[in-house]
């Protein structure tokens, strides 16, 4: 499911790779990809569990990002919060990459991994990608105090969101030449669990050339 840009708003080529847990009809691991004014915002979402019941709180998580697209990152989960009481629960992260800006904004709630990967393959901060720290909890039932992260980026650079049903350590050996649906077919292929749903959306930044503020 490789997607590119469709109009000057969006500013990322982006892939996603999917799979429900064997014996399972539905997948409580989902994704969202939505333009929004400048820039593009990114989710990934794993219902907790699996089965009906986490592919409802799913998509209940999925449908209030995209009534509230427009707001920032952490306003956005809190929605989420509220929209998902009295369901399982999700856990999730989130980011917004703003092409005026430059900029990635992003925060998670649970075990969403996020990782940042610099397309020049120079070490910034120390090192060549960044990791989002995420807050234990659950959205719709244990919300913890959230603290988004912004940080500068450039064309070429790479974000990637996995869910729990992926092992650690999937980045490494990754070839940043090929495509992002490329890269996550070959997340999931090599470090799917098969245990659990799993998803991986890789997400490649296209806008900003100018040099780094």
């Amino acid at each position: 499911m490789r997607k590119t840009p469709v109009d000057a708003r969006e500013s990322i080529e982006w892939g996603v790779a999917s799979l429900a847990l064997p014996g399972e009809a539905q997948s409580g691991d989902l994704h969202l990809v939505k333009p929004i004014g400048g820039g593009v915002l990114v989710a990934v979402v794993d219902g907790l569990g699996h089965g009906a019941e986490a592919a409802t709180a799913a998509r209940n998580a999925v449908a209030a990002l995209e009534r509230h697209a427009t707001e920032s990152p952490a306003p956005l989960i809190e929605r989420c919060h509220r929209a998902l009481r009295g369901t399982r629960g999700v856990v999730m992260s989130v980011a917004v990459l703003a092409r005026p800006e430059r900029s990635l904004t992003w925060v998670g709630v649970g075990n969403v991994e996020g990782l940042l990967l610099y397309g020049d393959g120079a070490a910034r901060s120390g090192a060549p990608r960044e990791s989002l720290v995420t807050r234990g909890g659950i959205v719709g039932s244990e919300l913890p105090r959230l603290h988004p992260v912004v940080l500068p980026i450039a064309r070429g650079d790479t974000l990637i969101f996995a869910t729990d049903g992926i092992r650690e350590g999937f980045a490494e050996g990754l070839l940043l030449e090929a495509t992002p649906q490329q890269l996550a077919d070959q997340i999931l292929t090599r470090h799917g669990k098969g245990t659990d749903d799993a998803l991986v959306l890789v997400a490649r930044y296209l806008g900003g050339t100018g040099p780094r503020e």
